[in-house]
């Protein structure tokens, strides 16, 4: 009854872990990645305001007009991008839909894409349901999980039609300067692929301003942008995104959209329209994100986790080398049993990433000084 490629599909290594969370009390979550931060009341209330003037109707397939028109203003005045709202820009439902979108229009079967990893767990699995192949370029401890120019070479020597970038990344917090870009861009450009570049963290960039891909010399007709209102202004729950790209690749993500998913909800529009209003809310969740990051860095390292220090987004990603464990998930797992603190094992994202754990500090300050208490507690048991 279950189609062969559905049935053959490992499950969400995120979710599968967190049922087991779920079904425990006075669990420190240090996992799921979504902003402890409710939404900005003023975006709230546009909501509210919407639902109670009647706004319970469809949209146009692209979304709404004022939205894509906002869209379009916000990233001209921060990065000087120039999307036309009409014909190059997509309103959809979350930036997962937008990458599934994204894929889904531009592979045919058999076509191969290159991830880099360790990656958000969506993306091998989006790749495998648009009927495509995954090529996965390893990122190394040693090198701050930063793309290897020479492996990627290698790599686009095998002609794929695609590459997901992901910055500030999920799980790493790894992030790109302009420079950097350049040079990977520079490599990109010879081979004439498609960049998919997921940048939904991209007001969470701490230690050097973000340079979206799109912006590089020349890259912003071969670059689909992914953007959206999630992690930026904690509207998780609003599910809405934006897909910026050629008006060829917006028609046929547009075309797909309009069978599958109609339009993304016309109250979250709204509200996604009075985010981009202010950025007041933003600098302020920005702010307490990077002190957050500055304790937890600290506090890992001093207990022989060793991280990186995230230059964006809200997780780190330790390494676990000095316990004695099999696994990150035996890690995991003994963790949330013995000292009921829940972090992610590092092979959901990668399986060359056992030896490593996604620790997000998208919590309240105090809880994070207890979690910490809690896994030194734990380690020391076991070193």
């Amino acid at each position: 009854m279950i189609s062969e490629k559905v049935k053959n599909m490992a499950p969400s290594g995120i979710r599968e872990f967190f049922d087991l969370v779920l079904e425990m009390k006075d669990v420190i979550s240090l996992g799921v990645g979504e902003p402890d931060f409710v939404a900005p009341w003023r975006i709230r209330e546009k909501a509210i305001t919407c639902l109670e003037d009647g706004f319970t109707s469809y949209t146009s397939n692209r979304g709404l007009l004022r939205l894509r028109m906002e869209v379009s203003s916000f990233l001209k005045k921060k990065y000087g991008l120039n999307y036309r709202p009409e014909s190059e820009i997509l309103i959809t439902v979350g930036v997962s839909q937008g990458l599934d979108l994204a894929v889904r229009a531009i592979v045919n079967p058999g076509d191969k894409i290159i991830i880099v990893r360790p990656c958000y767990v969506s993306y091998p699995a989006v790749v495998e349901l648009a009927g495509g192949k995954s090529l996965f370029l390893d990122t190394k401890a040693e090198e701050n999980f930063k793309i290897n120019l020479s492996r990627l070479s290698s790599l686009l020597k095998q002609k794929p039609k695609a590459i997901i970038l992901n910055y500030p990344c999920n799980p790493t917090g790894v992030s790109y300067t302009k420079r950097e870009l350049a040079e990977i861009w520079k490599v990109l450009s010879r081979a004439g692929v498609i960049v998919i570049s997921d940048e939904i963290y991209d007001q969470l960039s701490f230690d050097f301003p973000h340079t979206p891909f799109p912006a590089l010399p020349l890259a912003k007709g071969k670059t689909v942008y992914l953007g959206g209102f999630s992690k930026n202004y904690a509207m998780t729950g609003f599910r809405v995104g934006y897909a910026c790209a050629d008006k060829k690749i917006i028609e046929a993500m547009t075309k797909i959209h309009s069978y599958v998913m109609l339009c993304a909800p016309i109250i979250s529009q709204f509200a996604a329209v009075e985010a981009l209003s202010n950025s007041r809310d933003v600098n302020y969740m920005f702010r307490e994100y990077r002190r957050r990051r500055n304790f937890v860095v600290e506090g890992l390292n001093s207990l022989n986790l060793p991280t990186i220090v995230p230059q964006g987004a809200f997780y780190c990603f330790s390494s676990i080398a000095g316990a004695r464990f099999k696994s990150s998930l035996e890690f995991a797992k003994a963790l949330l049993f013995k000292e009921k603190v829940a972090v992610v094992p590092g092979s959901a994202f990668g399986d060359k990433y056992g030896k490593f754990v996604r620790i997000s500090f998208a919590q309240d300050i105090g809880l994070l000084k207890e979690a910490l208490s809690r896994i030194g507690r734990f380690v020391r048991s076991r070193l």
